[in-house]
């Protein structure tokens, strides 16, 4: 699925109450930015935003951020927002290699949904999987460590057993077949999940923690 590029993505962003600019700015101090203590989901890589805009909505009582690099789909998500007002959800367009500038330990639970796969050996190390990037994790977990994948890549799920497992991860829930399972699994579709879906392509999903 390829995205538009959206001709006035700058102005989108910077007129946005949802987009926070700085936010290198409100390391150590998200819960005052949210005005509240509710625990702190951060999903990496957030495209046009449907998925982290309908679980701020279903949840209305835990904050949500949505790190996204591309301006283009950060201005999309903006846009798909419209006049709603969602309290419980901030934006970052960063680059994700730079969480630690952003974060003290705050985060509960990161979702990498759909994530470039870097299918190829010698790109592995850019998987939001890889242990470079689960070291930067346990820096800015608040306490428990808890990641929800979802994919529909084989290579990059079976990465993610793999490097997960290897760094002492538990997992949860793993599915094969996410839409298929028979234990229903609370799932809100992503905008490549849903094209996914109507093209019967298999989503792979697993929920993993650390204690």
């Amino acid at each position: 699925m390829r995205y538009n590029i959206v001709k006035d993505a700058n102005k989108i962003i910077d007129n946005s109450e949802y987009l926070i600019k700085n936010p290198e700015n409100y390391k150590g101090k998200w819960k005052e930015v949210f005005g509240n203590n509710n625990p702190i989901c951060l999903e990496l890589g957030m495209g046009r935003g449907s998925f982290i805009i309908d679980m701020a909505k279903k949840h209305p009582n835990i904050n949500y951020i949505g790190l996204e690099l591309d301006k283009s789909q950060t201005a999309t998500a903006i846009k798909t927002i419209g006049n709603q007002k969602i309290n419980n959800l901030k934006m970052i367009c960063k680059d994700a290699h730079d969480l630690l500038c952003f974060f003290g330990k705050e985060i509960d639970t990161i979702y990498l949904t759909f994530s470039e796969p870097w299918p190829k050996k010698q790109d592995e190390k850019k998987r939001f999987t890889h242990e470079s990037y689960l070291k930067i994790y346990d820096r800015i977990f608040k306490k428990n460590k808890h990641i929800i994948l979802k994919t529909d890549n084989k290579i990059l799920f079976a990465s993610a057993l793999e490097s997960l497992s290897k760094y002492w991860y538990v997992f949860d829930k793993v599915s094969l077949d996410l839409h298929n399972d028979e234990r229903n699994i609370d799932n809100i579709m992503t905008d490549f999940e849903k094209q996914y879906f109507k093209e019967h392509r298999k989503i792979y999903y697993l929920d993993a923690s650390f204690k």
